[in-house]
C-alpha cells in the first residue's frame, strides 16, 4: 500500500512530534514508512534549512521562496518518489501547502502564480492525504519559543500579524481542497490530537487498501 501524507499547521502546532507519533503508529502495524520534512528532507537541502531558518538571513522574499521550490525539486525527486514507488507511506511535515500560506497569504506572492510554481517544483506530486493541525497562534508562538529557548528562526520571529494571514491561508486551502485536507483541532493534548490523527489516517488507508 501506498500513500502520501502531510502535516501543516502555524509554528508550534505540535506537527513534527505528531509525524513522528504517526509514524510510530503505522510501524507498528507493519506498515513500511518515511518520516520526512521540508526544508531540509534531504542531505544536499539540509543547507538549505540552515539559511532559510537563520534570522541573520536577510532573505528578499523572491529568494526565500526559489529555496523553498528548490527543496521541494530536490526532495521529491530523491527522496518522498521514490518511497512511493516502492511502495512505501511517505509522511511530510510540510509540504506544498505550507509555501502557499506562508509564502503566498504571509508574503503576499500571487496565489495562481505561486499554484503553478508549487505544480512545476512538486513535479505534480500532491498528498492523498493533509492533516492541518489547527492551532492557537500565540500558543504555537509561546511553545515554539520554549523549545528553542529563544526568539526562535526567522518564521517564528515574524509579527503576530503574519502567522494570522499564514493560518487564514491553511483555512482557505482547508475549505478549498477539503475531500483532502482535514482539520485536526490542535488545542487539546498531545494524546487526544494524536488519537485524531490516527482515527483519520487509519480510515484513509482503509479506503486506500484493494
Amino acid at each position: 500500500m501506498t500513500s502520501f501524507i502531510t502535516l501543516e499547521g502555524v509554528e508550534g502546532c505540535g506537527k513534527t512530534t505528531q509525524a513522528r507519533l504517526l509514524a510510530d503508529h503505522l510501524r507498528g502495524t507493519g506498515h513500511d514508512v518515511v518520516l520526512t520534512r521540508e526544508p531540509g528532507g534531504c542531505d544536499v537541502t539540509g543547507r538549505i534549512r540552515e539559511l532559510l531558518a537563520d534570522p541573520e538571513s536577510r532573505l528578499d522574499p523572491r529568494a526565500e521562496l526559489l529555496l523553498f521550490l528548490a527543496d521541494r525539486a530536490q526532495h521529491v525527486a530523491t527522496v518522498i518518489r521514490p518511497a512511493i514507488e516502492r511502495g512505501a507511506i511517505v509522511l511530510c511535515d510540510r509540504y506544498c501547502d505550507s509555501t502557499t500560506a506562508y509564502q503566498g497569504y504571509g508574503r503576499g506572492h500571487d496565489l495562481p502564480w505561486l499554484e503553478r510554481m508549487n505544480e512545476w517544483a512538486s513535479g505534480g506530486l500532491l498528498p492523498d492525504l493533509t492533516l492541518w493541525i489547527d492551532s492557537d497562534i500565540e500558543t504555537g508562538l509561546a511553545r515554539a519559543a520554549r523549545q528553542t529557548g529563544g526568539p526562535g528562526d526567522r518564521f517564528e520571529s515574524e509579527a503576530l500579524e503574519f502567522h494570522q494571514r499564514v493560518r487564514e491561508g491553511f483555512l482557505a486551502i482547508h475549505r478549498k481542497h477539503p475531500e483532502r485536507v482535514v482539520r485536526i483541532a490542535g488545542d487539546g493534548t498531545i494524546e487526544e490530537i494524536q488519537s485524531a490523527i490516527v482515527a483519520v489516517v487509519d480510515a484513509h488507508l482503509a479506503e486506500e487498501r484493494p
